[in-house]
């Protein structure tokens, strides 16, 4: 496991990669413009984006693969299984201070640098992933960002040119986010999760919602809509990830106040079917 503060090169970012990049901001599909981006200038397989308010909360995520939707499994099993608290990125963001100005790293991680074997089993060996280069971004309010670029066994490693590469496009990637952030954000201070469940959820993590507020499990909600387990799995982390909670407690303890009915009819035929 290697890190380094990033020290601005000059290096111009080419204009499609920004093109592509910025495509993704206040859409779902965030890491999948990021992806696609980087694919044109260097091999890469999965991306991640993590963005985290100062209090820990989630205030972004995204995931995207080349393979269909192995991204979105992994990061469901990622997040019910806490292993943003083994995550190495994710602890050494958690542990330092805000800096007076922005500050930009770049962590490579491979596979083996993993210690917990679940925790690399599941994120590494299941989905073939060799190693990890990330961009991490730590910013004065203590909000913290991680966009991280993945190569499979299929890749050769990442070598210095592309961390030169990755460097010479994080002030996109981080302007990206920021502006991501922002746009998926509370308009006022007084909004409700109300507002936040209408406008963010998409149709299916409303239903699953609603069936985990009813009392039942990931399995049973699956059987329920018709669905696999692992599906289910990914529109409960995706809805968990948008709501800002962690568990299914602390999405009880946040929706006390909702309105019984907000994940009924009437606001699931607001948003096309995902």
């Amino acid at each position: 496991m290697k890190r380094w503060k990033v020290v601005p090169v000059s290096d111009t970012v080419p204009s499609a990669f920004a093109v592509r990049a910025i495509a993704g901001i206040g859409t779902p599909s965030l890491a999948g413009s990021f992806l696609s981006a980087m694919q044109e200038l260097l091999p890469a397989s999965h991306c991640t984006v993590f963005a985290l308010e100062a209090n820990g909360r989630v205030a972004a995520v995204s995931t995207a693969s080349a393979h269909g939707e192995v991204a979105a499994v992994t990061a469901a099993e990622y997040y019910r299984n806490r292993f943003d608290l083994q995550d190495s990125n994710m602890v050494w963001m958690a542990r330092k201070k805000a800096p007076v100005r922005p500050q930009t790293w770049l962590s490579h991680q491979y596979a083996e640098d993993v210690r917990d074997p679940h925790y690399r089993d599941v994120c590494y060996t299941q989905p073939g992933i060799r190693e990890r280069t990330s961009v991490l971004l730590l910013n004065p309010d203590g909000g913290r960002i991680a966009v991280s670029f993945y190569r499979n066994l299929a890749y050769k490693p990442f070598d210095e040119r592309d961390f030169h590469i990755i460097t010479t496009c994080a002030p996109v990637l981080q302007a990206a986010v920021t502006a991501h952030v922002r746009s998926t954000s509370e308009p006022t201070a007084g909004d409700t999760l109300h507002h936040k469940v209408l406008s963010l959820l998409a149709n299916r993590e409303r239903q699953v919602v609603a069936h985990l507020l009813a009392g039942k499990t990931s399995r049973e909600t699956a059987e329920l809509l018709g669905l696999r387990l692992t599906t289910v799995l990914t529109y409960r982390y995706r809805a968990f990830a948008k709501l800002g909670v962690r568990t299914q407690r602390e999405l009880l303890a946040a929706l006390d106040s909702l309105p019984l009915n907000v994940t009924g009819r009437g606001a699931a035929s607001s948003r096309r079917p995902s």
